[in-house]
C-alpha cells in the first residue's frame, strides 16, 4: 500500500480496537471477509466506495445502504469508516478490510490467550502447502472454485484448528486475486505477528533449533530489528548448514549453500 493508504489503515485498525467490546466484536471477521469477497468481485462497488472524488457521507450511506440489513451493526460500522478514509487505489479497501479482519480474529485470539496457537497454525498450514505439490495445485488451480479450495483447506485442518484459524485460512485459500499462495499466507503471519507488535522471522536451518537456541537467536535478531521478533522456522537440509535468515525484506544467508555457491561462481568467473 502507498502512503495514504497505510495512514487509511492505520486509522481503520484505531477505530475497530474501539469497537472490541461491542456485543457483536466476535461475529465481525466471518462478515468483514464476506464483503471482502464482495468487494472483490464488484469492480463499480469498490470504485464507489473508495472514490474520492464523491463526498465521504455519500460513501458512508452507500455502505449503510448496501450493508445495514445483511450484516451485524459493528461490521457495517466498520466498513462505513472503511469508506471514510482516503485510499491510493480501489484494490486497497479490499486488502484494508481484509487485514482488519485477521486484525480481529487475532485480538479475539489474544484475548482468549489463543495467538501463539492461530500463529502456529497458520505457519504450519503454510508449511504443509510448501511441502506438497498436489496441495499447492488445489489451491491455485483457476478452474477450481474458492468454495472448493476453502474445503481443501478444512479437510487438512481436520477439524484440529482454532476457529480464527480456519476463518482466515478458508478465505484467503479462496480469495488469492493473483497472489502466490505462500505470499497470502505469510501476510497472515506477519499481521499475526504484529498483532503482539513483533515481526517475522524465516529461519532455515539444516535442523530443528533447540529453544535455547532459538531465544538467542529471536535476542540477536530483535536487536537488529528494534523490536520484538518471532521465530518461524524451516528444517530445509538442502543448506547443508549454518542458516539462513529472511527479516522483512531483509536475508542474511550464512548457509553453507549459499557459500559454496558463491566459491563457485568465483572460480568460474
Amino acid at each position: 500500500m502507498l502512503g495514504s493508504s497505510r495512514e487509511a489503515l492505520n486509522s481503520l485498525r484505531g477505530y475497530v480496537s474501539q469497537q472490541s467490546g461491542q456485543s457483536d466484536f466476535a461475529s465481525t471477521p466471518s462478515q468483514l471477509l464476506s464483503a471482502a469477497s464482495l468487494l472483490s468481485s464488484d469492480k463499480a462497488l469498490r470504485v464507489a466506495m473508495s472514490d474520492n472524488g464523491q463526498s465521504v457521507d455519500s460513501r458512508v450511506a452507500l455502505v449503510r445502504e448496501l450493508f445495514g440489513s445483511q450484516l451485524t451493526g459493528t461490521a457495517v460500522d466498520i466498513l462505513a469508516q472503511a469508506a471514510s478514509q482516503r485510499w491510493s487505489s480501489s484494490d486497497d479497501i479490499v486488502d484494508a478490510v481484509e487485514d482488519i479482519a485477521a486484525f480481529v480474529v487475532f485480538a479475539l485470539a489474544d484475548k482468549a490467550g489463543e495467538l501463539d496457537r492461530v500463529e502456529k497454525e497458520i505457519f504450519a498450514f503454510s508449511r504443509a502447502v510448501d511441502a506438497n505439490s498436489e496441495l499447492q495445485m488445489a489451491l491455485t488451480n483457476p478452474a477450481l472454485p474458492g468454495t472448493a479450495k476453502s474445503a481443501v483447506v478444512k479437510d487438512v485442518l481436520g477439524g484440529r484448528s482454532a476457529q480464527g484459524t480456519l476463518t482466515l485460512l478458508e478465505h484467503a485459500a479462496a480469495n488469492l486475486r493473483g497472489r502466490r499462495v505462500d505470499v497470502a499466507l505469510r501476510r497472515l503471519s506477519v499481521s499475526a505477528a504484529e498483532a503482539r507488535s513483533r515481526i517475522v522471522a524465516d529461519v532455515r536451518a539444516v535442523t530443528e533449533l533447540t529453544s535455547d537456541q532459538s531465544q538467542r537467536l529471536a535476542a540477536v535478531l530483535g536487536r537488529l530489528a528494534g523490536r520484538e521478533v518471532s521465530l518461524n522456522l524451516i528444517v530445509d537440509p538442502s543448506i547443508i548448514g549454518g542458516i539462513s535468515v529472511r527479516l522483512n525484506d531483509d536475508v542474511i544467508d550464512g548457509s553453507i549453500r549459499t557459500r559454496l555457491e558463491q566459491a563457485r561462481r568465483a572460480l568460474v568467473g
